[in-house]
């Protein structure tokens, strides 16, 4: 159960979370976000975007103190427009876990995200799965593996995602890479100790909030480090992947049915 009182800091996931399935944000979740700041409480953020969809990322949580983008890897002071982290991927690093998945798994397709400006094209291999607008510059894999990266996205053509995952979890030295899937049927690779978690504390570090006042959302595997991190209460939708609802200390009602706006609302009124 949720702790007496409020949390200082509230963190939320944002697609299949707070932005329901037609890819928009209610103005009743958006009423409710202006009261979650008018009560003094710090807003965040947490999605696997990259830097390059910033601007969309404004858009549909336009108050938000932080923005931990690229599964934590990307944080944003949004009061300065200070970048607090940046890490990447060496291109080199990618090429070695491409090369031990594709040995166990068999041929991936791979999306590379190297750009952070917004708008920014995708390296790589189209996909027609692809379910979001994206603009993919179709080149050889050598050809996006030459420099640094913000992260890559893998998809098997054999394997579900989430069997996908399991494998390159147990592959992929952490050392290496992490690895994580948000819900788009691929594996993401991001850098090594990047994930919701470890962006999450780059915020609290910076605005000196102890975890255990830090209340999240979320749906999806990528959200488990933040839910591992959070203390004052950690909320699924109840869409939520079945490994995101079995740590939940509480389910809300879907995206759909704007279930973050409405344990806010309740929140703020009790």
């Amino acid at each position: 159960m949720a702790k007496p009182g409020l949390p200082k800091l509230i963190a939320t996931d944002l697609d299949g979370t707070l932005v329901r399935s037609d890819d928009t944000v209610s103005a009743y979740t958006h009423e409710v976000l202006d009261r979650v700041r008018a009560a003094g409480i710090r807003l965040v953020a947490a999605t696997g975007r990259g830097p390059r969809l910033t601007r969309l990322t404004r858009n549909d949580i336009r108050n938000a103190d932080f923005l931990v983008l690229a599964q934590g890897g990307w944080v944003i002071d949004q009061v300065d427009g200070q970048v607090l982290r940046s890490d990447r991927l060496s291109g080199r690093d990618l090429a070695g876990v491409l090369a031990d998945l594709e040995a166990e798994i068999g041929p991936l397709s791979v999306m590379v995200e190297a750009l952070e400006h917004d708008d920014s094209p995708l390296w790589g291999d189209f996909d027609p799965t692809w379910r979001y607008p994206v603009v993919v510059e179709q080149r050889p894999r050598a050809g996006c593996l030459t420099g640094d990266v913000i992260k890559a996205f893998a998809r098997s053509f054999d394997r579900n995602v989430d069997d996908l995952l399991a494998a390159a979890q147990r592959i992929v030295p952490p050392h290496v890479a992490s690895v994580t899937q948000a819900g788009l049927n691929y594996v993401e690779i991001c850098p090594p100790g990047v994930d919701k978690g470890t962006g999450l504390a780059v915020v609290a570090q910076a605005v000196g909030v102890d975890p255990a006042d830090v209340l999240v959302f979320g749906d999806m595997p990528n959200d488990l480090p933040m839910f591992a991190w959070a203390g004052w209460s950690r909320v699924a939708v109840r869409n939520a992947h079945p490994t995101v609802l079995a740590v939940a200390d509480e389910v809300t009602l879907t995206n759909d049915e704007d279930g973050v706006a409405v344990y806010l609302d309740r929140l703020l009124s009790r």
